[in-house]
């Protein structure tokens, strides 16, 4: 098997992965629920490399990203539902419809606004007749939350939910209301930490989650630009940790937590005191 500009090389890749017997171990145990994060993640890569404007890595990401999508689209054919041609096939015939100024006779020039306009409008019939097409089922009650996007990232959905919520008065009016939420939350973390069900942590800890964001909205923070200061300012401090460690000759693996607690704390100190510096080895 070589290296090919074709897609069906990686289409031929991916289903030699998933053939038991010969296939490897571990694309063979994963399932869509089990690769979505992997695909979240891409998107997020892929992201991260237009943001640097290293187009080397963006190559390197969006193939990351497409080899995310043949790999549902096997999984996807395995249980006879659709193929990657399928996926192929649905796009295409979208992007045509919701172009109609360019497809199939181009019929001129129309402003960006208009353009959206369409798109919109023909999203909304595309939606209309896939709800025609399914099976019928009882009407969901209407609910204020129901035009919250599902797909947005968590923390972004979690900020739109509460937003919507607060516009008929579900909502606290102090953060330090909120601040009783987190503790509260923290105790039932504890609690279900003493049961011991996985099941019970992961969501009493979701729950705590959600009250942070809550807190991050009422006190005028952005929760997703709040953590991206906490990982640098991680990095930074570990950063700190590793090159102190390498002026005193010794490694990670050598050095105790509490050497590493004791000199996360020194840099804790010395980003306020304005003169960190990361130590430098003779």
């Amino acid at each position: 098997m070589t290296p090919s500009r074709d897609i069906s090389r990686l289409i031929e890749i991916m289903e030699q992965l998933r053939t038991p017997g010969t296939g490897c171990p571990w694309d063979l145990e994963q399932t869509f629920a089990s690769i979505a994060p992997y695909t979240v993640e891409e998107s997020y890569e892929v992201a991260d490399a237009i943001a640097r404007n290293d187009l080397i890595d963006l190559c390197d990401e969006l193939g990351d990203l497409l080899l995310q999508v043949v790999f549902h689209a096997r999984m996807a054919e395995e249980q006879d539902a659709f193929s990657f041609g399928d996926v192929v096939e649905a796009i295409t015939r979208k992007m045509i419809r919701r172009h109609p100024h360019v497809f199939p006779d181009g019929s001129g020039y129309i402003a960006s606004s208009d353009v959206k306009g369409t798109w919109e409008r023909i999203k909304a019939e595309e939606k209309a007749e896939r709800a025609a097409r399914k099976p019928m089922k009882e009407a969901p009650a209407s609910s204020l939350l129901t035009g919250i996007k599902a797909g947005q990232p968590a923390l972004a959905r979690a900020i739109a939910l509460q937003q919507k919520a607060s516009t008929v008065g579900f909502d606290w009016n102090d953060p330090r209301a909120v601040l009783d939420k987190i503790r509260e939350e923290a105790d039932e973390i504890e609690a279900a930490l003493d049961h011991g069900d996985k099941s019970d942590i992961a969501s009493e800890t979701g729950d705590l989650m959600f009250a942070l964001v809550n807190l991050a909205r009422h006190v005028d923070a952005d929760p997703e630009m709040a953590l991206r200061g906490a990982n640098a300012k991680f990095e930074r401090r570990f950063a700190y940790i590793e090159q102190a460690l390498v002026a005193r000759n010794r490694s990670l693996e050598e050095a105790t937590l509490k050497e590493m607690d004791a000199l996360w704390n020194e840099a804790k100190e010395r980003e306020k005191e304005g003169s960190f510096r990361i130590p430098i080895s003779s």
